[in-house]
């Protein structure tokens, strides 16, 4: 039996009692309904729908559809565009993950209704309710864990809903007289954080907490609880929301805010995208900029085990005294070559403030012979309102086809995730008790035991221990695991290979030739398991650590308590009271563990 054969195996054991009292006990569980199948709809009521929604109905082509027959330079010409994540969130059947080791593969789902507007949303969702469809939402398809795609399935698509309005003082609907108005931005579903960033950074001089990746859709990130750069200074995405418009299950657009449907307004807070209804806008609270963005980037390798270690310990000292805080976040990698790799963001510290505060550990380094710059550490900061501009800017690329916005680009360090196929991923919250003097030697020792298998991401922006108080409240009241505010960073694991699927012989150029993933099965499958020995090794420090929904690992068998920890019955509880009937499914969601893992039957 296969290791994630196992691990599901084990998940299922604590329900066989339950399943013995429910759904051996019927012989006609509820299904949802496949093409080809009785109870598929027919053409005339595909055009029903059609017609409902303005005509933005449309067959889904397959994303590889140029490279399945003798159109070589149709092929070549997708196969460079598979490199760019705006191209692949452009199409209707395009994911940025490819597929996942024993998982998910891309899918395509049969028929989308683009959506153009909230309207669109409603038709698309009394559709699949009285037809009995699987239904998928998808604004930017950045899921890892392949939850914005599936076979046999209606697909609502928000990617054109991406207007952005601009509140000086904003009010939620229902809290006149018990909130204070606030400046805020709101966004279409299907906008992308750049979009969000440069309307409000770049044109307008505000912040806005979103996520990293500049292409992540606005809503999803919410939903997931959502994560950005400076998170340790501002909370979680999902902490910033103030207000959003949800299509629920029944097909009503329903307002959610701290006044009216806040239980909604809540759940919407990180209990995952998909779940609860389709968001189709977000408003969010808006910031004053902080004056200077800037960051460290650069490498320092090692010359033995035991200077690793050492520089290992230095760091995570270094880290608990002087980088614990609002100023840092993103990440330093642990490496299996004896290295650091610093890739860290700041906000508000000039230029001098961020060397001098580097110089002690740089000078500590610099004045022995066991360690060597890879990399220069490059350390400092500059103006804020520039950070995503793509002019003069080296570290974004530019979407390079004609008519794209000037200002849409991705991180250079992005592009390794653009269309990759994972052969295994893990992250977990790693405590900030480990970080006292008595537990350093505890940490440092797990870190290097983990990097002899893998490398290990810390990604400080993604716990919030070093936050301020207000970003620790405000992250506290939503459906997120309360762990997140207790974890000085998120720890993460992951690897795969380059999804390109089709190559195209020299000696046979008009002829693509499909490649099977992983290319090689054997190595992939190695590949898992050295993510589970490496991941394995800092669970030791932190036993049942909880991990983060979107960057998490598809077998997790406890993925429930990892992810919400004690919000999860109250979760539940929103699911049952907006969509009883299990409209909304998507993989180790709330709600799912009554599904067979395809979604089309129900178990309960």
């Amino acid at each position: 039996m296969r290791r994630r054969q196992v691990l599901q195996a084990a998940a299922a054991l604590p329900l066989l009692s339950w399943l013995s009292r429910s759904v051996f006990a019927s012989d006609t569980p509820f299904r949802r309904v496949r093409l080809g199948e009785p109870g598929w709809p027919d053409a005339a009521a595909w055009q029903g729908l059609k017609r409902s929604v303005g005509g933005n109905l449309a067959r889904v082509s397959p994303l590889l559809a140029p490279c399945e027959g003798n159109d070589a330079a149709g092929c070549a010409a997708l196969l460079k565009d598979l490199r760019n994540p705006y191209y692949i969130g452009d199409q209707a059947g395009g994911t940025q993950t490819c597929g996942w080791l024993n998982a998910w593969e891309r899918a395509t789902s049969v028929y989308v209704v683009k959506a153009r507007g909230t309207a669109d949303v409603v038709a698309a969702v009394k559709f699949a309710r009285s037809h009995r469809l699987r239904l998928v939402v998808k604004g930017g398809g950045h899921s890892y864990l392949g939850t914005s795609n599936a076979p046999d399935s209606l697909l609502v698509w928000t990617r054109a809903m991406s207007d952005i309005t601009h509140h000086d003082a904003f009010l939620g609907e229902g809290c006149a007289g018990r909130v204070q108005p606030e400046p805020a931005v709101s966004l279409g579903a299907g906008a992308m954080w750049i979009d969000a960033y440069n309307a409000v950074t770049t044109e307008r001089g505000r912040y806005v907490q979103g996520g990293g990746c500049t292409n992540v859709g606005v809503a999803g990130l919410i939903q997931s609880g959502g994560f950005g750069s400076f998170s340790k200074g501002f909370g979680t995405a999902a902490a910033g929301l103030i207000e959003a418009e949800v299509v629920t299950a029944d097909g009503s657009v329903r307002l959610a805010n701290a006044c009216t449907n806040p239980d909604l307004y809540w759940a919407l807070k990180g209990g995952g995208g998909g779940s609860f209804g389709v968001v189709t806008r977000v408003t969010l609270r808006t910031h004053a900029l902080p004056e200077f963005f800037g960051g460290a980037f650069g490498v320092i390798k090692a010359r033995s085990d035991a200077a690793f270690r050492r520089l290992i310990a230095d760091f995570v000292a270094f880290y608990a005294t002087s980088l614990k805080n609002p100023h840092w976040g993103e990440q330093v990698a642990v490496r299996e070559d004896n290295s650091l790799k610093f890739s860290l963001v700041c906000q508000g510290l000039s230029g001098e403030e961020v060397r001098g505060l580097w110089k002690p550990f740089l000078d500590k380094i610099t004045a022995t012979a066991d360690y060597e710059m890879k990399e220069p550490l490059h350390h400092g900061a500059h103006g804020s309102r520039d950070w995503w501009k793509l002019e003069g800017n080296a570290a974004m690329i530019a979407d390079p086809r004609p008519g794209a916005p000037k200002y849409h680009g991705w991180w250079e360090g992005d592009g390794d995730q653009v269309d990759i196929y994972l052969h295994g991923y893990e992250s977990l919250w790693l405590p900030e008790s480990l970080l006292a003097p008595g537990s350093q030697a505890r940490l440092t020792e797990a870190l290097f035991a983990a990097s002899r298998h893998k490398e290990v991401g810390l990604h400080f922006n993604k716990g919030l221990a070093g936050a301020p108080a207000a970003a620790i409240a405000a992250t506290l009241d939503t459906a997120t695991n309360p762990e997140v505010t207790r974890a000085f960073a998120l720890a993460i694991i992951a690897d795969g290979e380059a999804g390109t699927p089709f190559e195209i012989p020299s000696a046979a150029p008009g002829k693509p030739v499909r490649v099977k993933l992983p290319k090689d099965p054997r190595a992939a499958e190695q590949d898992a398991r050295d993510i589970d020995f490496c991941a394995a090794e800092l669970f030791k420090v932190a036993p049942g650590a909880g991990s983060y929904v979107s960057e998490s690992n598809y077998f997790n068998a406890r993925w429930a308590q990892a992810y919400w920890g004690a919000n999860y019955p109250r979760l539940q509880a929103v699911k049952k009271q907006y969509d009883p009937e299990g409209l909304f499914f998507v993989h180790n969601g709330v709600g799912s563990e009554e599904w067979s893992v395809d979604g089309f039957t129900r178990l309960a």
